[in-house]
């Protein structure tokens, strides 16, 4: 498994990272996701030989938020 952290921009409430949380946890190849609306940041555990980082911040995206490596 490998961890990584990623800036969130464009959360409004934590209703917007439980939704992020959501969509990475139906995500087949990750394993956890902790998206904190305080820090505007999320932490996710995911295998790389199911889902690289790239696809990863395309799902992020995709909820409407900007995700970057930090």
């Amino acid at each position: 498994m490998t961890k990584t952290k990623l800036k969130i921009i464009g959360m409004h409430c934590t209703s917007c990272a439980m939704n992020i949380d959501g969509e990475l946890e139906d995500t087949d190849g990750i394993d956890v996701s902790c998206t904190s609306y305080a820090k505007s940041e999320t932490q996710v555990e995911f295998n790389e030989e199911i889902i690289k980082i790239n696809d990863v911040i395309k799902i992020i995206e995709k909820t409407g938020y900007t995700a970057q490596i930090l």
